[in-house]
């Protein structure tokens, strides 16, 4: 019996091998190991987180063994940023401020990223009158500058002295709106794709197409402006404190150590200088990653 013969022209149908379909965080994950500046962030980042777990690695001597015959002393053997006016080791009490001022930056900016992801989603996706509700809180939070409502929050609770969660409320009562905002748009765009009519159409409840469909493909921006938010509150800390609203002794943070040295940066420029320059390098890795992450999130960049 003769054999069938083969048409000509036909395609052989693509052979799928298992394991290999890489997923959309897969690709974003790959497009941040390949960028050099994703690794220089990551870097300073581990070397920072570092000094705040673990200051005592990284600094010279006791941050509160100071000594009045060194005061504003210039920098010196095992002095490498020398002495403020209270003859502290500057280097060390930056080494110690990281805690405060990087464990503030990475709570508000937790913070807001949840309360503003979980308004911004629900005023998104559920529309209507919670859409018109939220949305209107949002932009009287919107109308308030961040730095104007925490520095009359820290004046109005912490006139005894504003401690670390003092800090935390008044800036994550302030910060999330932007969150928000940005995340109500991811969350309208995601809704409207196919996947997630689909899934309405087979009888998926409006919570459960939320939670599986609309919010993990909608994290890409959100995680962006938390990433990016790092940075700024890292800054706003600082600069409530250099103000003299924020945090207050024993606690050591850089802000304060630049409030306590402004009035003599002419005489002695280290004291000010040290935090500064650790304050600049933080908010610089947090930057950098903050836009290598939403370069290899954006898929119109790799369109």
């Amino acid at each position: 019996m003769p054999e069938p013969a083969m048409a000509t022209g036909v395609i052989d149908p693509p052979v799928i091998v298992p394991g290999k379909r890489r997923g959309h965080w897969a690709a974003v994950w790959r497009r941040l190991s390949r960028s050099p500046l994703f690794y220089v962030s990551a870097a300073l980042l581990v070397v920072m987180l570092g000094m705040a777990a673990v200051p005592g690695l990284f600094a010279t001597s006791d941050p509160y063994d100071c000594d009045l015959s060194g005061t504003l002393a210039d920098a010196g053997a095992g002095q490498w940023l020398g002495r403020d006016l209270q003859g502290c080791d500057v280097y060390s009490r930056s080494v110690y401020g990281a805690r405060a001022s990087l464990g503030i930056g990475i709570a508000v900016s937790v913070i807001t990223g949840l309360l503003g992801g979980l308004i911004g989603a629900a005023a998104g996706y559920f529309g209507g009158l919670v859409d018109a509700a939220l949305s209107r809180v949002t932009e009287i939070f919107l109308a308030i500058p961040l730095l104007l409502g925490a520095s009359v929050l820290l004046t109005l609770f912490g006139s005894g002295g504003s401690g670390t969660w003092t800090v935390i409320v008044a800036l994550s009562v302030h910060g999330w709106p932007q969150v928000a905002r940005i995340t109500r748009g991811s969350v309208i765009e995601a809704k409207q794709q196919d996947y997630v009519l689909a899934a309405a159409a087979i009888g998926c409840s409006r919570l459960r197409a939320l939670a599986r469909h609309v919010v993990p493909n909608s994290l890409g921006p959100w995680l962006v402006v938390v990433t990016t938010n790092l940075g700024v509150f890292i800054t706003y800390e600082s600069i409530i404190s250099m103000l003299g609203i924020g945090l207050r002794p024993p606690t050591i943070s850089w802000g304060q150590m630049i409030h306590d040295a402004q009035a003599r940066f002419l005489e002695a420029p280290l004291p000010l200088l040290g935090p500064a320059l650790f304050l600049s390098v933080a908010v610089l890795a947090f930057i950098l990653l903050g836009d290598v992450v939403r370069d290899a999130i954006d898929p119109k960049i790799h369109s």
